[in-house]
């Protein structure tokens, strides 16, 4: 990562405050994620798994939150497809 604050969660309320327009990251748990997840959501940012378009993360694995524009661009920079 470029910026890392050490928190999953943490990161992810950037994405939800606007300071970051993206946040992806493979292998985490749970309780890394629940809190963030409800704030990009309620801010009306897209949050989903990295290797699936749309629908819920399954709390545990990979994530990736955007700003809402950039989701589909994001997902092809990481994955490569």
């Amino acid at each position: 990562g470029i910026r890392r604050f050490g928190a999953a969660s943490l990161d992810l309320a950037m994405v939800a405050m606007g300071r970051f327009d993206a946040y992806w990251e493979r292998g985490l748990e749970p309780w890394d994620v629940c809190a963030g997840l409800v704030l990009v959501q309620e801010a009306g940012g897209i949050i989903g798994e990295i290797d699936k378009d749309g629908g819920q993360p399954h709390l545990k694995g990979s994530v990736l939150a955007t700003n809402g524009e950039l989701s589909e661009v994001a997902r092809k920079l990481i994955t490569g497809k």
